[in-house]
Parts: structure tokens; C-alpha cells; sequence
């Protein structure tokens, strides 16, 4: 595994701890300012969407997040890179509600910024479980 690979696994990882924490700063901070995700159904997100969400959901009452990302291929061109992933996502509701799960597949394109790899796009195709 390259240097950049192993750097784009090590986002993922940080990615996904910091999302199971609650550390919206932190995921902030992994992509870059001009980020969009895109999910069926739904007008693209913008980073600025994403950090509005996220401090909506901060009153406590934001469910908490649990998930598993398996990195089924990184492709690096440069300073631009793809990864495909299958991604779990649950979400809990604090309000006691059955958890929410979502599964699916996912492509990320992914930009070096200030020397580090964050995410630009993000396209995932999870779908309701059970």
C-alpha cells in the first residue's frame, strides 16, 4: 500500500471515529470547503449544508452513529484520488426509537489539500436495512 493510500485509509478511520463521537469539527476539517454529497433522491449537500445539519442535530437531541466502512478500492492520480466502499451506517434516536440502519455503496472522490487528502465528493447509494 502507498503512502497516499494508507493516508486515505487513515481518513476514513478518523472520519468514522470522529462520527461515532459526535466531533463535527473534526469531520469538518476532512474535506475540503467546496465538498458536495450526493444521495438519491435529494438535491446535492454542500459542506455549509453539512455544518448547518450538524449543529442542528447538536441540541441533544442527534441520534448517535455507529457504522463500518470496508475500502474496496483507492485509485490515486496525482493530487486527486477515487475510493469505492461499502458503507453501514446505524443511527440511534435518543428518544428511545428502534435504530435506523442504512447499507450500501459508496464513491468518493478525494482532493490533497495543504498536503493532506480530504473529501470533495462524496456519492453513496445506502439504502433503509430491515
Amino acid at each position: 500500500m502507498s503512502d497516499d493510500e494508507q493516508a486515505i485509509c487513515d481518513l476514513v478511520a478518523t472520519w468514522m471515529d470522529a462520527s461515532r463521537r459526535g466531533d463535527v469539527a473534526t469531520v469538518l476539517g476532512l474535506m475540503v470547503d467546496d465538498a458536495l454529497f450526493l444521495t438519491p433522491g435529494r438535491a446535492p449537500m454542500t459542506r455549509a449544508d453539512f455544518a448547518k445539519a450538524a449543529a442542528a442535530q447538536a441540541g441533544g437531541k442527534a441520534p448517535s452513529f455507529d457504522g463500518h466502512s470496508e475500502i474496496l478500492e483507492i485509485q490515486v492520480m496525482g493530487d486527486w484520488a477515487f475510493m469505492r466502499s461499502r458503507l453501514s451506517v446505524t443511527a440511534t434516536p435518543p428518544d428511545g426509537s428502534p435504530p435506523m440502519r442504512r447499507e450500501g455503496h459508496t464513491l468518493t472522490v478525494l482532493r490533497k489539500d495543504g498536503g493532506r487528502w480530504k473529501l470533495a465528493r462524496d456519492a453513496n447509494l445506502l439504502a433503509p436495512v430491515g
